[in-house]
């Protein structure tokens, strides 16, 4: 299986859906016009990062009837589409969540399971937890999404890798940080570094999406980047400004690496949980 993954790192304006999906729109038909099969935004693309008190009155739902999702469903019918949005349940609790859109229909959702509350983040004072890790199957082959700390922590991704996921996304509102004397910032040195180190563990691709702009006194970085199943650099976007960046995917990459070096064959989950097991009964 090939295809073309399209990277659309953009700024998003806090609050304002309707400019937003606007830019989401002129973003899809780009990436169409360029031939993707495939387009990702960052983390909380359709709202903005710093919501706070704002999060119940931007949140949506990813049906056809939305005024949000329902022009995006319609775009989704000639090329997959995942956004991030605002989720909410029967029961009033909000998700950052991000959805898979493909052929008009909802494929895939997933909630962010790991909430930041040290040093500049306090997201657990808005948010609920999301309680499922699940890779799903699309037309470009089975893919997993985890959303910003979800992927600092091992378990999301080697769940997803054990469930037979064959290309990790991972979109983020990643603030930039650690200014050195390195022509790079900190944060994203650790962002690469990491979707580097997964692809080649489990050898498979990963992909990364982050937005850029400035929000609430917070700047974010751009510079979406994917990794093959060896670990090496397929393509890089541009640090702090608005892009588009495509890369061709080609599974059979994965399936030779996999060859050569069989480590999801001798992987030992059974172990895992028995030993997990043990120590959780401690």
């Amino acid at each position: 299986m090939k295809f073309t993954l399209a990277l659309a790192q953009i700024n998003t304006q806090l609050g304002v859906l309707p400019a937003n999906l606007e830019k989401h729109l002129e973003y899809i038909q780009q990436a169409r016009t360029q031939g993707a099969g495939l387009v990702v935004f960052p983390e909380l693309s359709l709202t903005g990062y710093v919501l706070q008190d704002l999060v119940p009155s931007v949140a949506s739902q990813p049906d056809s009837n939305d005024l949000t999702f329902g022009p995006l469903l319609k775009a989704s019918r000639d090329i997959d589409i995942l956004v991030s949005y605002v989720a909410q349940d029967a029961r009033a609790r909000f998700f950052i969540a991000a959805a898979y859109l493909s052929q008009g229909a909802v494929t895939h959702i997933h909630h962010k399971v790991y909430l930041p509350t040290y040093g500049m983040f306090d997201e657990g004072r808005f948010w609920a937890a999301g309680d499922k890790v699940r890779a799903f199957d699309t037309r470009f082959g089975r893919m997993g999404v985890l959303i910003c700390e979800d992927f600092w922590h091992a378990s999301p991704p080697y769940l997803l890798w054990m469930d037979g996921a064959e290309l990790l996304i991972f979109i983020s509102a990643s603030p930039g940080r650690g200014l050195t004397a390195a022509p790079k910032l900190e944060s994203a040195h650790w962002v690469e570094h990491v979707c580097s180190a997964y692809a080649s563990l489990f050898t498979c691709f990963v992909a990364s999406t982050n937005r850029v702009g400035f929000e609430d006194g917070i700047t974010f970085w751009g510079g979406a980047s994917a990794f093959g199943p060896t670990g090496e650099l397929l393509a890089q976007g541009p640090y702090h400004e608005e892009a588009l960046t495509l890369v061709d995917i080609d599974l059979r990459q994965m399936e030779r690496t996999r060859a050569r070096l069989p480590l999801l064959r001798d992987e030992r989950p059974d172990l895992v949980q028995r030993e997990l097991a043990r120590i959780l009964a401690k």
